[in-house]
């Protein structure tokens, strides 16, 4: 690894093409904005933030919090002299035209985690770069047509995760420079990690095949997959996307029986289809339990899916349970039917 690769470097290496140039400068601003987001989130309450509700609600209904905003005008101010046709924002409830000649559009989710912001734990952004068509309507592609996608952690360091369709990389923010630097290159999923991550409080919420795998999961050595697995839960897709490239394992924010839940909770366009190209890039997989999310089609700008993500193994084995209502039964004959939760 070159030590001394930045990602501005990077980014000007990348092509001479308009659409590979556009992505360039996409990735480029976003990057820009996310230090200035970073230096918020880093001075807290003594910039004004402190994740207090702003007063309004966001395109989806979720309650916005102070920094939700500033990150969504950081961002929108640094993709102003970018080549887009369209945004789409978790914040706005439409869509953003720009040129529809334009060889790109961009969708992102300026602040995830923002519940998160008062109790100072792992925020971050999110986006997905897709073509653009003249004439087809944005956003209306599956996710495997995406160019570019990747997500900032604001952490104890600020990280860039970025995967340009040939493998992933991480850079981090050297915050004296205020650029970042390359600090892994061409990260893979670890395959065999006995660690998931999921909101166990909704256990009787649950469609039987995740209750399965989280049985199989709790029982531990004893069980069919004979060994013991931690449990983790952050409540922030970044934080929990960032753990996996770093120490594998998967994680599930799967559909329920709670209303609203049928169809997940997380969105489709800038969250669950941009965490999956990732993860696909780093040799891991994402599913929603019984189809590969990359092969999903937006029907709207805020539609939501559920997002199950990781290493290979532990995905494929989820989608096996929801597919086969035999395999449960067949490979985990101490629980059959019943969950170490259920009554």
């Amino acid at each position: 690894m070159d030590q001394g690769q930045t990602l501005s470097r990077l980014l000007e290496c990348c092509g001479t093409d308009t659409r590979t140039r556009a992505v360039a400068a996409a990735v480029g601003a976003i990057a820009g904005a996310s230090v200035t987001i970073s230096e918020l989130i880093g001075q807290g309450a003594l910039a004004g933030i402190t994740g207090a509700a702003h007063g309004g609600a966001n395109a989806d209904g979720d309650v916005q919090k102070d920094l939700d905003v500033k990150a969504d005008e950081a961002i929108l101010a640094a993709l102003k002299d970018v080549p887009y046709a369209a945004l789409a924002s978790e914040e706005s409830d439409t869509l953003v035209m720009g040129d529809p000649l334009a060889p790109i559009s961009i969708a992102y989710d300026p602040l995830d985690g923002s519940s998160n912001i008062d109790t100072n734990m792992t925020v971050g952004t999110i986006f997905s770069i897709i073509p653009n068509e003249a004439g087809v309507a944005p956003f209306s592609a599956p996710g495997s047509c995406q160019l570019a996608a990747g997500f900032v952690v604001y952490g104890p360091q600020t990280s860039l995760v970025l995967t340009l369709g040939d493998g992933v990389d991480i850079f981090t923010l050297d915050r004296k420079a205020k650029h970042y630097r390359l600090i892994r290159e061409k990260v893979t999923v670890p395959a065999d990690t006995a660690e998931y991550a999921i909101n166990a409080s909704n256990h009787r919420h649950w469609e039987q095949p995740v209750r399965d795998f989280v049985d199989e999961c709790i029982a531990g050595a004893d069980g069919p997959r004979a060994k013991d697995f931690n449990m983790r839960w952050i409540g922030s897709l970044v934080a929990e996307a960032y753990r996996i490239l770093t120490r594998g394992g998967v994680f599930l924010y799967p559909a329920d029986q709670r209303p609203g839940y049928g169809d997940g909770r997380l969105r489709l366009l800038y969250e669950t289809h941009p965490m999956a190209f990732v993860m696909e890039q780093a040799g891991g997989a994402a599913s929603t339990g019984r189809e590969r999310v990359l092969d999903l089609v937006a029907r709207a700008i805020h539609q939501r899916s559920p997002l199950i993500m990781g290493s290979l193994e532990k995905v494929n084995r989820i989608e096996q349970l929801h597919t086969d209502p035999s395999a449960a039964a067949r490979t985990a004959p101490l629980f059959g039917r019943r969950g170490l939760f259920r009554v």
